[in-house]
């Protein structure tokens, strides 16, 4: 039987008196990967950023791990095992690519030389500041840093956007190890549905701050027509 790690339920959010999001309902069960998909303006960035803590809670639940987190800063959200990597990466500039890395660690098994190991380009790195890394290698960075917190569930805002081909495919692969491999829970934002459906479990669609589609990520991409209706993609 799978256990639910992530249970929002009637969800109400958004950012001071706005509200964004409209009586949400959702699930992600421990080891299991989801794929937030919607137009721009859907809301995605809102309902991570809710869970992260860092949004306005108007009303619902958000049960973590068996605690009640609705009311929790963002800083007391990360040790209950969540990592977060938004669409501005905030990697510190200043400080090299290791000690970004080194920084916030938790004990667990994701070491420094485990993210080495999945990002090489990282390692190659190691001495360069944050600010001397290309776009792509600020992104490999802030998904390594979200897993030295050895988080029980990672989200993921848009990490493909504006990046080169083939650091696409580098964070692609990587991606898919994280969450097929190793078993990771994942809330993953993308635009390119096709990309990220294949990595995934289930799928969720927001339309307006509302779920206008849940099911499994094989049956959306079985479903092109249904694909393309729900997202306006060709």
């Amino acid at each position: 039987m799978m256990t639910a790690l992530l249970h929002i339920e009637k969800l109400v959010a958004g950012y001071g008196e706005a509200r964004v999001l409209s009586h949400i309902d959702l699930t992600v069960e421990a080891g299991r990967s989801l794929a937030l998909l919607g137009r721009n303006g859907a809301g995605k960035t809102t309902l991570v950023d809710t869970i992260a803590g860092v949004t306005t809670h108007h009303a619902g639940a958000i049960h973590f791990d068996g605690c009640d987190i609705a009311r929790l800063r963002p800083e007391q959200r990360a040790p209950h095992g969540i990592g977060w990597v938004p669409q501005e990466r905030n990697i510190f500039p200043s400080l090299t690519v290791e000690e970004n890395l080194t920084a916030t660690a938790r004990p667990g098994p994701w070491s420094l030389e485990r993210a080495y190991q999945m990002f090489p380009r990282l390692k190659e790195r190691r001495r360069n500041m944050g600010n001397q890394l290309s776009g792509g290698e600020q992104q490999m960075l802030a998904v390594a840093r979200a897993l030295m917190l050895n988080p029980k569930l990672l989200l993921l805002d848009e990490p493909l956007e504006g990046l080169a081909p083939i650091i696409v495919d580098e964070l692609l692969a990587a991606l898919r190890r994280i969450v097929r491999d190793e078993g990771m829970s994942a809330i993953i934002i993308e635009q390119k549905a096709r990309k990220i459906l294949p990595l995934t479990d289930e799928a969720v669609v927001l339309d307006r701050g509302a779920v206008s589609y849940q099911g499994t990520s094989q049956a959306l991409l079985d479903d092109p027509e249904r694909l393309e209706g729900l997202l306006s993609v060709s």
